[in-house]
């Protein structure tokens, strides 16, 4: 039997408006469009494009973002960090060196735990992060029947690369780090990790060793994975393809390998290169970065509580499941949405209800997001609390009121006066029309006498028939009672 060895290299494109070390924009999908898509080699300059004699320039905003992002993996920051050429020769890759960082990083000796079912009884792993370095992208190519053709809008931006250390041990623990990853850097808002947009990509590092024996086995690397199913079944297909070939006697090549949607198999590429094929020296055209113990502190009180510590808060504080405190800490603009609805109604097991139930059926029939939702947080919890006061029904809330609530975006007290569907609470009016269903209905009214409570709710339903639904659940309930 064998155990994987896994260590996975994640891109993130960080959340910023200009690129790496030039002042054209990052939004290479927003660029001016022809009408087959977007214009290539439209957010270029000379600087991005390797020109002879251009400067870079450091963005400020990128190793701030990077830093913050870094001390939410739990990194240290060194004082002093520095950018270093990786000379490579792509036809995408203008300058034919890349701006990275080698030996000094920003940021190194981090971790993140991420959710197992351990045969120990384990419920978390810690998952150690060598590293979060900055870089630049390459540009991209795109393969026509006519040949390559190269689009440099995406060269230039910026990246952070987070090199994890070689912890995991299966496919599940792989996808649980790249997505709990993708969690935090949007937690706190460094990436956005749009995958359709190539905003983060993985690169797998993984081998095989006998199970017991402490020596690594010779790695293989699958480059430039876009999504979690293609991270997923890569892991398996070298898991199954190592193998077999170790099962066979055969040796592992250490090598580069592809991913190949389309057959399901990984492709070799080339042999595997080291660092000193890449012969990385100092950046000669940027200075040293240097980092203060004040600045560091700065960003790391930016930090909020990421997705696993809030998850675990909302079990504890709001008496949330699992799978409830799950949906709603996804992602942190729900999370804040769900803590105010439930602060301001009072109710977060309604809140609950509201948001996962009704909410979210709406969000994804539409296929929008939270930010695209009209429906203030402090309004639907507004819409909780005047159903338990008594002032709506729960019905009239769900079908009337939040219906448009979600169409306009108006409050719930202006939908209630516009509609008029304010719950008659005068207790005269309730007392009349709890008469009227009584006399009207000799038998449920001897069953209940008789003994039989289910009564009650057929002639409480009866009330709220006579009064079109606009009398008080709670009063008609009460008076019913009474005078029965």
């Amino acid at each position: 039997m064998y155990e994987p060895v896994i260590g996975i290299e994640i891109h993130a494109q960080v959340a910023t408006k200009t690129k790496m070390f030039c002042a054209c924009s990052c939004d290479s999908f927003g660029a001016p469009c022809l009408p087959a898509g977007r214009q290539p080699n439209s957010n270029v300059c000379p600087i991005c494009m390797g020109f002879p004699g251009m400067l870079p320039a450091i963005n400020k905003t990128v190793v701030e973002k990077g830093t913050l992002a870094a001390l939410a993996l739990h990194c240290s920051i060194p004082q002093f960090s520095k950018f270093d050429r990786k000379n490579y020769f792509y036809p995408d890759l203008p300058k034919g060196f890349q701006i990275s960082q080698y030996d000094k990083p920003i940021s190194q000796n981090g971790f993140i735990e991420i959710p197992v079912e351990g045969a120990d009884g384990a419920k978390t792993k810690k998952i150690r992060i060598n590293r979060l370095h900055l870089e630049d992208d390459a540009g991209k190519l795109v393969h026509t029947a006519d040949g390559t053709l190269c689009d440099y809008n995406r060269s230039g931006c910026p990246l952070m690369e987070i090199v994890s250390e070689p912890d995991m041990n299966s496919v599940a623990e792989a996808s649980a780090y790249a997505q709990e990853i993708r969690r935090i850097l949007r937690y706190v808002n460094a990436s956005e990790c749009d995958m359709e947009k190539g905003m983060m990509r993985f690169d797998i590092n993984i081998s095989l060793r006998k199970k017991g024996v402490k020596e690594l086995g010779t790695r293989i690397e699958v480059k430039n994975l876009n999504s979690f199913r293609a991270l997923e079944s890569a892991i398996a297909y070298e898991i199954k393809r190592q193998a077999e070939k170790l099962d066979a006697g055969e040796r592992i090549i250490q090598e580069t390998m592809g991913w190949d949607d389309a057959t399901g198999e990984t492709v070799s590429q080339r042999s595997k290169e080291e660092a000193h094929d890449y012969r990385y020296f100092p950046e000669p055209d940027l200075p040293p970065l240097e980092i203060s113990k004040q600045a560091v502190e700065k960003l790391r009180a930016q930090v909020p509580q990421l997705p696993a510590e809030r998850k675990q808060r909302f079990m504890t504080e709001y008496g949330l499941i699992d799978e409830d405190a799950g949906i709603l800490t996804e992602e942190r603009d729900m999370a804040d949405f769900f803590e105010t609805v439930a602060k301001t109604s009072g109710d977060a097991k309604k809140a609950v209800s509201f948001i996962n139930t009704i909410l979210l059926k709406h969000l994804k029939g539409e296929k929008k997001e939270l930010a695209d939702c009209k429906i203030q947080a402090q309004d639907l919890g507004k819409l909780i609390k005047l159903i338990n006061d008594g002032v709506i029904s729960n019905n009239m809330a769900k079908s009337d009121i939040f219906e448009e609530m979600y169409a306009s975006g108006d409050a719930p007290e202006k939908i209630i006066e516009k509609k008029g569907l304010k719950l008659v609470s005068d207790t005269g009016a309730i007392e009349e029309i709890c008469k009227k269903v009584i006399a009207a209905n000799p038998g449920p009214v001897a069953d209940y006498q008789g003994g039989k409570d289910a009564a009650l709710g057929f002639l409480v339903g009866q009330a709220m028939k006579e009064s079109k639904g606009q009398g008080s659940p709670k009063m008609v309930n009460e008076v019913l009672r009474k005078i029965l």
